[in-house]
């Protein structure tokens, strides 16, 4: 979305330029998704350990240090760095680029489906075995 909207003024204003460059736009990125994770982390992990009352389910065939020290341990944390890969994408990337609305797709589709295993894995019963 900035690439996009301010790289058509870089003819009028010359320190525009900048978003043209990848390394500006990646670095950018990268800070814009540490900020958003720093930020909205917190509050999706309390959420996450909020709603999900056992957490990650601990198989009993593991080491047994996981029985007492994992337990609890929330799930669908991929959540937090799905959104914040979605977010730097979308502000900093060339949105009339196909493969980036590929890739997005891609990324969010196949976390939709960990997010489907985890639910699935969280709201049963009893641990895998």
């Amino acid at each position: 979305m900035l690439f996009n909207t301010l790289s058509q003024y870089s003819d009028q204003l010359a320190a525009l330029n900048i978003f043209r460059y990848i390394t500006f736009r990646s670095g950018g990125a990268l800070i814009t998704a540490l900020l958003v994770s720093f930020i909205c982390g917190p509050f999706i992990i309390s959420w996450l350990k909020l709603h999900q009352k056992k957490g990650q389910p601990i198989r009993s065939d593991g080491p047994e240090s996981h029985l007492i020290s994992k337990v609890g341990t929330p799930t669908m944390g991929g959540i937090m760095i799905l959104l914040a890969l979605v977010v730097a994408t979308l502000l900093w990337a060339d949105l009339t680029n196909g493969y980036i609305w590929a890739a997005l797709g891609l990324t969010v589709g196949f976390g939709i489906i960990g997010f489907i295993d985890d639910y699935i894995k969280v709201s049963s019963q009893e641990p895998d075995g």
